[in-house]
């Protein structure tokens, strides 16, 4: 069954994965919804390097359950520093695929990115791996750096919401999520469409008009939803990566849809470094053509019984660890 009351967030020892759990931990307790933290692991990846840097014997199983269990300990102590008792998963498999497996059956799923050697960079290296274009449910990524390594400081709750709009299914869908994360939260929605080559043209002026006329009709719905709900709309002559990674620098967190293979996905995870997610300075939301075609029937498609999940009772680590941790993720949190 499709448990549409708790968020899924990642974690693997990695700061960044740290820092995504904090923002899920606060993302959920203003949602009022339930968060499970979930550790993946493989022994052959993680024979050659355990998880963020320490090393074990090939096959030792043991060692790695034990890892794991530790890395979920100093999670579960970082959400519980802002209010919420996660529940602790650990599940064995390669983690890309353990997570699209597992978005069969969330409505949601968390991880960071910019963590060295961590989950992002396995699940985002490649448009192959990649985790939103294959997902079928939403994805956030959660930044840890920006592009110059410095760490990254983001709010606990949401006052902005920017998205990015064009008339697919997916697009359409991301609109709507969003406008329900923005009335969720009394927060202001930034409506974007971005229009390459628009500037300059012949009769610019009624080109743009035509747009907004578009793009007011897309809006009924929403409208009609949310009828209190502050919205600004805005058409950029420039790339869709472009204005939504400048949209990223004063909004709480982006949303945006995938088709998939090619066309989005290309420029938001696949080699590229203009990416969105990879310049991203706030949480970007990702709603992935799967799930929005999957939609319907998603009770259908889920996984009553996935192998390899357990759930594991851990302690919270130490207050001193955790103390050093959050100040290590966000300096102005732990101040």
């Amino acid at each position: 069954m499709v448990d549409d009351k708790v968020v899924l967030v990642g974690v693997d020892g990695s700061k960044a994965s740290y820092k995504a759990t904090w923002w899920a931990a606060n993302y959920a307790k203003h949602a009022g919804l339930k968060l499970q933290i979930v550790c993946a692991y493989s022994l052959p990846s993680y024979a050659a390097v355990s998880f963020d840097s320490t090393y074990t014997s090939m096959g030792d199983d043991n060692a790695a359950h034990a890892d794991a269990q530790e890395i979920l300990a100093q999670a579960k102590a970082v959400a519980q520093e802002q209010g919420v008792d996660a529940q602790t998963l650990i599940v064995t498999g390669d983690p890309s695929s353990v997570f699209v497996e597992l978005s069969h059956n969330y409505n949601l799923i968390v991880i960071g990115n910019r963590g060295k050697g961590g989950l992002a960079e396995r699940l985002l290296g490649t448009t192959s791996s990649s985790l939103p274009a294959y997902a079928y449910c939403p994805i956030i990524v959660v930044p840890y750096t920006d592009d110059d390594g410095n760490t990254m400081h983001l709010n606990n709750t949401i006052s902005k919401v920017a998205v990015g709009i064009d008339a697919s299914p997916w697009g359409l869908k991301a609109l709507e999520i969003a406008g329900n994360l923005a009335a969720d939260n009394d927060a202001q929605l930034d409506i974007i469409d971005a229009v390459p080559g628009l500037q300059g043209v012949a009769d610019e002026d009624d080109v743009m008009d035509s747009y907004m006329e578009d793009l007011e009709e897309m809006l009924k719905p929403l409208r009609e939803a949310h009828a209190n709900l502050e919205i600004h709309k805005t058409i950029v002559p420039q790339s869709a990566v472009n204005a939504l990674t400048k949209a990223s620098l004063d909004h709480d967190v982006v949303v945006v849809g995938s088709r998939g293979r090619g066309g989005f996905t290309g420029l938001l995870v696949g080699s590229t470094s203009q990416g969105l997610i990879q310049h991203a300075a706030g949480p970007v939301y990702v709603v992935p053509r799967k799930y929005v075609e999957a939609e319907k029937s998603r009770s259908e498609g889920a996984i009553d019984s996935i192998d390899g999940v357990q759930t594991v009772a851990v302690e919270s680590a130490d207050s001193d660890k955790v103390e050093a941790l959050e100040a290590s993720i966000d300096p102005k949190h732990a101040a």
